[in-house]
């Protein structure tokens, strides 16, 4: 018997593991004592043995959040009520510093710190009590906690539940799989930490930004080229990380596009990958790349940027507004411009309902746009040092759409390439624009309702409109 089978077999009944699960859920989140429970491991462990078990996944996520909320709820109360006694409260007699740095991290982030501090292990069950102790208002961090809990949820209960559900099939995955997908993972995080660095040096604060514009100012025309690619804003330099960003993408399309040209088919990778993936029997995952997809779809981004765009208008943003609008219709666009420029097939797998043609991918290059431009915008708001947040998160969100696009058959690899590299191309157009924009910051906004909104309309679309 496999190690794994005896460990099953001690697996407790449905209602208890789902008390279980509320229960880890809450404690992880707990001030004071999520500090010493090791959250990750133990929900990874009752998602895994809901997977296996076959529980309803909805209900699964539906307990950890509630757990979630509960915590914060009593966190928020605690710090709330016992405001001059915290610090004499085990553990922070002990690390005095542990409670500063939850004050920083929530100045610093203000109303955002209750989203991002679920995802920052130090800090996730001390930022709620803080939040209490400043004497936040109940209603917006009641807002902000709920959309905090329902993108953590599926973030921590969704791998370990896939991971019960289907470990069997996975110990006969393919043994050229995990060598393509750990080759994937690695290009991934090797370009996502080079744009970083790029993009951190050629920031206004950056060694080269700062290099280039003492450069600059040595000559006069050097110095009337640099200031005519300032912004009109104070404070506002040249977007050098967005000019080379669109330089760099589009030599990459450029190339890519004509090695798809003249490929005239699949290359062989394509045909490699699409085979290792195409023997991975994994419904649950086919359920979920099928949810992805309809993200990205022409329905999904309709419904997570129309209650944004509605304030954006009523708030009087009319420049973010026009420019987020013009990058999705451009994407479109280009969209169609290049697939009958390639004229390529989807793969013999794919639905027989999708007829369009294959290059580049659309979802991707949507996915692209739409978190890349909003992680660009959201950026701008945030301070320097913590704007690679805003980026690596655009990058969590996209991966996923583009490879739920293997997942269906639906596209090949190389079309997915080419539809990152044709929305980093529109992001970076489109913000370099947006930047010579004389423009009231976007910030106070009603971000939890906007996110929560979004959701919403995301989940009708999933259940009731057909793929598009």
């Amino acid at each position: 018997m496999h190690y794994l089978d005896w460990l099953y077999q001690l697996t407790p009944s449905p209602p208890l593991l789902l008390l279980i699960i509320a229960a880890v859920a809450l404690l992880q989140c707990l001030a004071l004592i999520g500090l010493v429970v090791p959250g990750l491991l133990l929900m990874t462990a009752v998602a895994s043995l809901a997977g296996h078990q076959d529980l309803a996944v909805t209900l699964v996520l539906l307990v950890a959040l509630v757990g979630a909320l509960i915590a914060d709820g009593l966190s928020f109360a605690l710090g709330y009520t016992q405001r001059e006694r915290i610090h004499r409260l085990w553990p922070f007699t002990r690390h005095p510093d542990w409670l500063a740095r939850g004050a920083r991290f929530f100045q610093r982030y203000g109303s955002l710190s209750v989203i991002f501090a679920r995802f920052v292990g130090p800090v996730r069950p001390i930022v709620p009590m803080i939040a209490g102790m400043l004497h936040m208002p109940a209603t917006r961090f009641a807002w902000a906690s709920l959309v905090s809990a329902l993108l953590w949820a599926p973030t921590y209960v969704l791998p370990g539940y896939l991971l019960g559900h289907t470990w069997q099939q996975l110990l006969t995955v393919p043994p050229g799989l995990p060598r393509w997908l750990l080759s994937l993972a690695a290009l991934i995080l090797l370009l996502g930490l080079s744009f970083s660095w790029l993009r951190h040096q050629l920031a206004h604060e950056g060694r080269w930004y700062q290099a280039l514009a003492r450069l600059a100012q040595r000559r006069d025309w050097s110095h009337r080229v640099w200031a005519s690619l300032r912004a009109s804003r104070p404070r506002a330099g040249v977007p050098l990380g967005s000019m080379t960003l669109l330089i760099l993408s589009l030599a990459a399309l450029s190339l890519w596009t004509l090695l798809v040209l003249q490929a005239e088919g699949p290359l062989p990778m394509d045909r490699q990958i699409q085979a290792l993936f195409a023997l991975v029997d994994l419904p649950l995952l086919d359920s979920l790349a099928l949810g992805l997809a309809q993200t990205s779809d022409r329905y999904g981004v309709i419904a997570l940027v129309l209650p944004w765009g509605a304030w954006l208008l009523l708030a009087g943003h009319v420049s973010a507004f026009a420019h987020f609008a013009s990058a999705l219709i451009g994407i479109a666009s280009a969209n169609t411009l290049f697939k009958h420029l390639a004229e390529r097939e989807r793969p013999a797998t794919a639905d027989p309902l999708i007829d369009s043609l294959a290059y580049p991918s659309s979802h991707t290059s949507a996915a692209v746009v739409l978190f890349g431009l909003a992680s660009a915008f959201l950026a701008q708001e945030l301070p320097p040092r913590q704007r690679f947040r805003a980026y690596w998160g655009a990058i969590a969100l996209c991966v996923p759409i583009a490879l739920s696009q293997l997942v269906l058959g639906a596209n090949w690899a190389t079309d997915l390439i080419g539809g990152a590299l044709l929305g980093l191309a529109t992001c970076a157009l489109v913000h370099i624009s947006y930047h010579r924009f004389s423009h009231r910051p976007l910030t106070p906004s009603p971000w939890g309702r906007l996110v929560l909104a979004s959701l919403l309309l995301l989940a009708a679309r999933i259940a009731w409109l057909p793929p598009a």
